[in-house]
C-alpha cells in the first residue's frame, strides 16, 4: 500500500474511532505521568495507541519501502545493462557489462564473452531488439543494408560476420563497390576480396583487369582465360598474360592449364616462343612447353629438347616420343592426363 493512501486511510479510521467514543462519552480522563496531569476526553486517549501505531508502522514502511525502492532501481539498471549484453551479443560485438546485483552478474557476465545466433520464429522483443535483429535477418538473407542509415557504421568491427556478409551482399548488387574492393583489397577482409574478385573475373575484360593483377589468384585468372573462348573483345594480349603469369607465380599444372587454353588463343609459333621463355625461367613451366610441342606435332623439337634433360625426367613423354616415332596414331591423351602429370615432377 502506497504511503499516502495508508495514511489517508489510517486517519480516516482514527476520526470515526474517535467521533464514535466520543459520542457515547464525552468525559475527560486524566492521567498523571512525571507530575504532569494530563487531562484529554476519553475519545482522545482511545485514538492515541491507534496513532502511535500509526507512527511507527508509518516509519516502518518508509523505511522498507526506500530500501525496496533502491532494489528496484537496481534491477531496473540491471536490466538495462542486460538488455545491452544482449544487444551486442547479437552484432556479435561482446562488451564487458557491470551489473549491480551479484545474482544478475554471475549468470549475465556470460553474455560479454558470447555471440548469439538468431533462428527463425524470434519471440517478441522490446523496440531496440526488434530493429537489430530485424537488420541482422535481412543481413542473413541476402540483403544489403545500408548501415550508416541506421547509425550502425561504426558498431561493427572489422572480422564481424555481419559486417563481411553485408558487404559481400551489396558487392552482388553495386559494381562500383566491387571496383573499390578491387582498388583497396588491403583494407577489406578475406571473405569479401575473394568475392570481388570472382564478381570482377566473371564480369571484366583483361583491359580493366591489368591493374590488378597483384590481386588475382590462379583459380580466378583461369576463370577469365576461359571467358575468351566465349566472349569476343576480352583484350587479352601476350603482354597482360606474362602481368598475370609473372604475379601469380603459376605452379606446374596451372601452367598446363594455362597452355591447354592459350592454345586456342594464339598462333603457335607465338605460344611456343611465350613457354619457351618461362621453361627457361620456371622449371614448373617446362611440362606445360613439352604439352605444347605434343600439341603441335614437333617431334624433332621434341627430341632435340628431352636429349637435354636428364634421363629420369619427363618419362611419360618419353614413352609418347617413342610410341609416336613408331607409330604416329598415338595421341597425346592417350599416355597423358595433363591433370595427373604433374605429379611425376614430384
Amino acid at each position: 500500500m502506497k504511503l499516502g493512501l495508508y495514511t489517508f486511510a489510517t486517519t480516516v479510521l482514527m476520526m470515526i474511532v474517535g467521533a464514535l467514543a466520543y459520542s457515547v462519552n464525552a468525559d475527560h480522563y486524566v492521567v498523571e505521568v512525571m507530575g504532569v496531569n494530563l487531562n484529554f476526553p476519553v475519545a482522545a486517549w482511545l485514538v492515541l495507541p491507534m496513532f502511535i501505531l500509526f507512527v511507527f508502522t508509518f516509519f516502518h514502511m518508509l523505511v522498507y519501502g526506500l530500501k525496496n525502492h533502491f532494489i528496484l532501481n537496481r534491477w531496473k539498471k540491471d536490466a538495462q545493462t542486460l538488455d545491452d549484453a544482449l544487444y551486442w551479443a547479437l552484432l556479435n560485438e561482446s562488451k564487458e557489462q557491470k551489473y549491480l546485483i551479484d545474482d544478475i552478474s554471475k549468470s549475465a557476465a556470460l553474455l560479454s564473452h558470447s555471440n548469439l545466433q538468431m533462428k527463425d520464429g524470434m519471440p517478441e522483443l522490446n523496440s531496440r531488439l526488434t530493429k537489430i535483429t530485424g537488420i541482422l535477418q535481412k543481413i542473413q538473407n541476402g540483403e544489403y543494408i545500408d548501415l550508416k542509415e541506421h547509425k550502425l557504421a561504426k558498431v561493427f568491427n572489422e572480422g564481424n560476420p555481419y559486417l563481411i556478409q553485408n558487404r559481400i551482399n551489396r558487392l552482388e548488387v553495386d559494381a562500383k563497390f566491387v571496383e573499390e574492393v578491387m582498388k583497396s583489397s588491403s583494407s577489406f577482409s578475406g571473405p569479401v576480396q575473394q568475392k570481388a574478385l570472382e564478381i570482377f573475373a566473371s564480369k571484366e575484360n583483361f583491359f580493366k583487369a591489368r591493374q590488378y593483377a597483384k590481386v588475382f589468384d590462379m583459380d580466378n585468372f583461369l576463370v577469365m582465360l576461359r571467358r575468351v573462348n566465349q566472349e569476343e573483345d576480352m583484350g587479352i594480349s601476350q603482354e597482360i598474360l606474362k602481368d598475370f603469369i609473372d604475379t601469380i607465380n603459376p605452379t606446374c599444372s596451372n601452367f598446363l592449364r594455362i597452355a591447354e587454353i592459350t592454345k586456342k588463343l594464339f598462333t603457335p609459333d607465338e605460344n611456343l616462343a611465350l613457354f619457351f621463355s618461362y621453361q627457361t625461367k620456371n622449371t614448373k613451366a617446362q611440362y606445360a612447353y613439352l604439352y605444347l610441342l605434343f600439341e603441335y606435332e614437333l617431334m624433332d623439337e621434341i627430341g632435340r629438347y628431352l636429349d637435354e634433360q636428364e634421363d629420369t625426367e619427363f618419362m611419360r613423354f618419353r614413352a609418347l616420343y617413342t610410341l609416336k616415332k613408331s607409330n604416329e596414331r598415338y595421341q597425346l591423351e592417350d599416355i597423358i592426363n595433363i591433370e595427373a602429370i604433374c605429379q611425376e615432377a614430384k
